[in-house]
């Protein structure tokens, strides 16, 4: 038996002393420590021994368990700080190479137009007035005195979710909102995003940014729109502008206008931005439609408003000279990092 045990403890020590990894010093406690290791065989073989010699090998079995116990531990920390030291020494960073730039995030081009928007408008006395993207079809539509057979209600304009909920198509939506919380004078804009089922282009996209604009007091007059709006341009691009007004209908104001600013891109000279025509729309305005200060609750012979909706994408455009408003949903970092 001691021989055994002194034969066992010198080809342990040989094994140990050979190990190189963490994973072989596991293997080796497996080997010479687990149930059916060598040293396990030793404890079963003190049955074949006499009462007398028991306990002294089952001290030399515990002994030699016990160091082999400590030499595996020992060398597993010696092999584990091999390894982290190594780890380190290939993971170590070289100062004296160039570093790697990073790039700072941003507010996104449309949000910061928004911004301004609101900004100029808030300094002009209006308050900002928040509705949902999902919307009844009241607040889109039958409050905004569109007929029920306007083709604006079809399914190649509109995102209808059920029969009468949709995504709003344009954020002149608020004005009811606005009839049933307060009572005049109100001055209200009303930013947001909105969504329509047209052909994407360099001038349009099924998702865009808008914000509306509503006066509502008595003696409210056309002018009162047309010198607002003229000032709300010059704050906005920090010098004059020239505007052109035309005559337009739509169902909500009486009489109508659609707003074009001489194109800043090519100064008026005609480009693809404006379709060669030296002009580009940037709202519709207009006069509120008497039916709907009735539907809100007011005399319209006694109270009188102002309204006007633009898309904020073609104020961006104008602004920084443009050419496509799909830049702005593509993600395109190499676009989006040259207005930080």
């Amino acid at each position: 038996m001691e021989n055994k045990i002194a034969e066992l403890k010198n080809t342990f020590d040989e094994e140990v002393k050979g190990t190189n990894t963490v994973r072989d010093i596991d293997e080796m406690k497996v080997k010479y420590l687990g149930k059916k290791g060598p040293v396990q065989d030793l404890m079963q073989s003190l049955k074949d021994c006499s009462k007398e010699q028991r306990p002294l090998f089952g001290k030399l079995i515990n002994d030699l368990k016990g160091a082999f116990s400590e030499k595996i531990e020992n060398r597993f920390s010696f092999l584990k700080d091999q390894e982290l030291k190594q780890k380190l020494a290939r993971e170590k960073v070289d100062i004296s190479l160039p570093g790697k730039k990073e790039f700072k995030g941003s507010i996104h081009p449309i949000s910061q137009m928004m911004d301004k928007v609101v900004d100029v408008l808030k300094g002009m006395g209006f308050s900002v007035f928040l509705t949902p993207e999902v919307e009844s079809d009241y607040y889109n539509y039958g409050g905004l005195n569109y007929p029920e057979d306007h083709p604006a209600r079809d399914m190649q304009d509109t995102y209808y979710l059920d029969k009468s909920t949709l995504l709003r198509s344009h954020t002149t939506s608020f004005q009811q909102h606005v009839f049933e919380m307060y009572d005049p004078p109100v001055r209200m804009v009303c930013p947001g995003k909105c969504f329509r089922n047209e052909t994407i282009s360099s001038r349009s996209h099924v998702i865009f940014h808008q914000c509306d604009v509503m006066y509502v007091d008595k003696d409210v007059t056309f002018a009162d729109l047309i010198s607002t709006q003229k000032e709300f341009y010059r704050l906005l691009f920090g010098r004059e502008v020239e505007i052109r007004m035309r005559p337009s209908y739509f169902p909500f104001v009486e009489p109508g206008m659609e707003v074009d600013l001489r194109c800043l891109l090519c100064d008026g000279a005609g480009c693809k931005l404006c379709k060669h025509s030296g002009w580009l729309e940037v709202c519709g305005a207009g006069m509120i439609h008497p039916e709907i200060i009735k539907g809100g609750g007011l005399d319209p012979e006694v109270y009188s408003g102002f309204a006007w909706g633009g898309g904020i994408e073609r104020l961006y455009l104008l602004m920084h000279q443009i050419d496509d408003i799909r830049l702005f949903m593509e993600n395109d970092t190499r676009f989006l990092q040259q207005f930080p």
